[in-house]
């Protein structure tokens, strides 16, 4: 009896785990539309906060982001962020279309493969992240859902996870500046 109540309470805590997501298709013709190769291109700028599991705010941050296509539809987007604490550090993404309306996304700090998928006025990439954790690494699982407000502005929620239990989030806006060049990049 006692292992059927052990497997009953897993069981409920797996199904309450997965009734907070929202799928995506629920954004699909949400307005302004996402674009990506128009949103993801040129210049912009991130802002954010980084909080811990209870949601108290650890770190502040900004980030330059420079932003381009090829001729084959890959994206590339090069951040470069400064934390409140003078940390520096900087990401590459590799956007790589997936075949069905979506992409692959590779970074140095990702393990393996994200994925970046769209619908309407969201965006929701998926990946792990390998982060620095004492002498040691960590890996992260993170669950970005971006929201598009007008063009040039985009809102993030980053929810971490590990081993399925919310660890932290990051929350940041992601400004577009068309037609601001890169030599007019103000520091971050």
């Amino acid at each position: 009896m006692m292992l059927l109540a052990r497997i009953l309470l897993i069981l409920s805590l797996a199904h309450l785990a997965g009734c907070g997501s929202t799928p995506l298709s629920e954004y699909a013709g949400g307005q302004p539309e996402f674009i990506p190769r128009e949103f993801f291109d040129g210049q912009l700028t991130a802002h954010g906060v980084v909080m811990d599991r209870g949601g108290r705010v650890t770190r502040r941050f900004n980030a330059d982001i420079d932003a381009s296509w090829d001729a084959r539809g890959v994206g590339t987007l090069d951040e470069q962020f400064l934390f409140d604490d003078g940390e520096a550090q900087q990401r590459v993404w590799t956007l790589t279309p997936n075949g069905d309306g979506g992409y692959i996304g590779r970074a140095g700090d990702v393990v393996g493969d994200g994925s970046l998928d769209y619908a309407g006025n969201a965006v929701f990439l998926d990946y792990v992240l390998r982060i620095p954790y004492g002498d040691d690494t960590i890996d992260l699982k993170v669950d970005d859902r971006m929201y598009l407000v007008n063009e040039n502005l985009l809102i993030n929620e980053s929810r971490l996870s590990k081993f399925g239990f919310h660890v932290g989030s990051i929350l940041l806006t992601i400004v577009r500046h068309p037609g601001y060049t890169q030599a007019q990049r103000g520091q971050p």
